[in-house]
């Protein structure tokens, strides 16, 4: 390989191994290139200086890095990728810019690697390559606007607005027009410039995804500024906010993003149901307002997916308890809150959601007793219908809607199973559970226990929480073990058979009665064809 150290810092052109140009811009370097070499193909590159701390590029880049060496415009890895090389963070995908033909280039690097590209927007020039492993996303863009500068200038927060010549490896190689390794440094959100929410005001939401991703505060002038935008995010699309909501939700601290929601004004305007809940006050053994708790139930859910779901050592007594007992099923659990719904997204997206709505209904129930307590009559239906409208118009997939609103809707279930029968579950309330709710109701068990804790901030009583734990076991233990015997039983009789052994005519009554065989059969007290005959035989007359 040609030497080009002499040129470090600097950017060439290259006609085949000879310097054409050189210069400290590329559009120098090709000037000079194009007087001394008119009609010959360029290659641009830029010749790192000595002296840059290594970055912890993704090692993509390694096999990438060669054939951008020999692109004839100037290539550059911009945004989240440099900033958290820059951190040392573990990045998944690649953005780049170029000053042109950026969907050219996009499809020129999927076939070197073998991938298909597509367009992304023909308008605005954006392309992207898909790789299988983990969907991990190449794109390109033009710039937006008339160079390097004006793109970066257009970003939204100085930490996005790193840029990196595509050739580089090292510190020394940084582009930093905003001040974004500063903020690096004092760990903060800052805006680029005063118009950048206004020019999109998803970005609001953006800033808290990023203080909490990264650990970053934001400073009082960008939290004023969110604040202050809020109101404008009434003309965004559904969709762009839907998708900020869900990557607030995913991230491991939900329970600070709905607080930061919350404290900068943006509740009322993505999730006005939700905010409602700020002034709704309850009776102990509560000790928050409605929306306060929402917030404890989402922190302690992450505590318990991590007891149930991983091996790790629980942090306490009472979550070793919940660890042991839920040990036998941790695989069925992670495969279903891993498994892909309709719309994008997860199981654990879903019990995220059902955490957040579980007490949507509290508002519109609110009664305060002789006795001076708060109650909350049938808030768990009507919670569930507004879940359903808010993810409506949020435009969440219907299967998304459906599963929330019936984990709303069951979210008291184990507790007033615990009540009525104690530790265990008859298999009668084991087969109504499912019924009523289908899978759902695992994810009611964890969120029975989050919702627990955050009530007594802890197990509280000792027995309670046993027998919570014991319950939620037993249902798992019907549902993974025992699924077609209790939960979804094969069926002993069919329509056709009442119809013909009991002189019956057709109509909704054979639905009633087969629906009374299920649930006998369920509970056990039916095993025969013969047995179920004899039990709508003695239910017909009560028909």
């Amino acid at each position: 390989m040609f030497d080009l150290t002499p040129y470090a810092g600097r950017w060439v052109a290259l006609v085949g191994e000879h310097v054409a140009g050189v210069g400290y811009t590329p559009e120098e370097a090709v000037l000079l290139a194009r007087r001394n070499r008119p009609k010959e193909r360029l290659a641009v590159r830029f010749v790192e200086p000595p002296g840059g701390e290594p970055l912890s590029l993704p090692p993509l880049m390694d096999e990438l890095r060669p054939f951008l060496q020999t692109h004839e415009d100037p290539v550059y890895l911009v945004g989240g990728a440099v900033r958290d090389a820059v951190l040392g963070r573990s990045g998944k995908d690649l953005d780049f810019v170029v000053p042109r033909q950026a969907i050219k280039l996009a499809f020129k690097v999927g076939d070197a690697l073998g991938l298909p590209a597509y367009p992304l927007d023909k308008e605005r020039d954006t392309g992207r390559v898909v790789l299988p492993e983990g969907g991990v996303t190449l794109d390109f863009a033009r710039f937006r606007g008339a160079d390097l500068n004006e793109d970066l200038r257009d970003r939204d927060f100085t930490i996005n607005t790193l840029a990196l010549p595509a050739t580089a490896e090292t510190t020394a190689s940084i582009i930093d027009i905003c001040g974004g390794l500063a903020d690096l440094q004092a760990r903060q959100i800052r805006l680029t410039h005063d118009d950048a929410l206004r020019n999109d005001p998803v970005r609001t939401l953006r800033a808290v995804r990023q203080a909490l991703s990264l650990g970053f505060s934001l400073p009082p002038e960008t939290a004023t500024a969110v604040t202050t935008a809020a109101p404008l995010l009434v003309n965004t699309s559904r969709e762009r906010i839907r998708d900020e909501l869900v990557k607030l939700l995913e991230t491991a601290v939900p329970h600070e993003a709905l607080r930061y929601l919350h404290e900068l004004g943006l509740l009322p305007v993505t999730l006005p149901d939700v905010a409602a809940l700020a002034d709704v006050a309850q009776s102990p053994p509560h000790h928050e307002a409605v929306l306060a708790h929402t917030m404890s139930v989402l922190r302690w859910l992450v505590v318990v997916e991590t007891a149930v779901l991983t091996p790790a050592a629980p942090a306490s007594p009472a979550l070793q308890l919940a660890q042991e007992a839920f040990a036998p099923y941790r695989a069925e659990l992670n495969a279903h809150v891993d498994r892909v719904v309709d719309g994008g997204g997860n199981g654990r997206l879903l019990l995220r959601l059902g955490a957040l709505f579980h007490d949507v209904g509290k508002q519109e129930t609110q009664t305060v007793g002789e006795d001076g307590r708060y109650r909350f009559f049938g808030h768990d239906k009507v919670g569930a219908k507004r879940a359903k409208v808010q993810l409506r118009r949020l435009a969440f997939s219907n299967q998304a809607q459906e599963h929330v609103a019936a984990i709303v809707r069951g979210h008291m279930r184990p507790l007033l199973l615990v009540e009525a029968q104690g530790a265990a579950p008859s298999r009668r309330a084991v087969y109504r559970f499912f019924r009523d709710i289908k899978s759902a109701g695992l994810d009611v068990g964890l969120l029975a226990l989050a919702d627990h804790l955050a009530t007594y901030e802890g197990p509280g009583p000792a027995e309670k929480w046993a027998n919570l734990v014991a319950m939620v076991a037993g249902l798992y233990r019907f549902y993974f073990e025992r699924y077609e015997e209790t939960v979804a039983p094969v069926p002993l009789v069919n329509g056709r058979d009442l119809i013909q052994a009991l002189d019956l005519v057709p109509g909704p009554e054979i639905g009633r009665l087969l629906r009374l065989i299920e649930e006998a059969q369920a509970s056990g007290q039916l095993t025969t064809r013969e047995e179920a005959l004899t039990f709508a035989q003695e239910r017909v007359s009560g028909i």
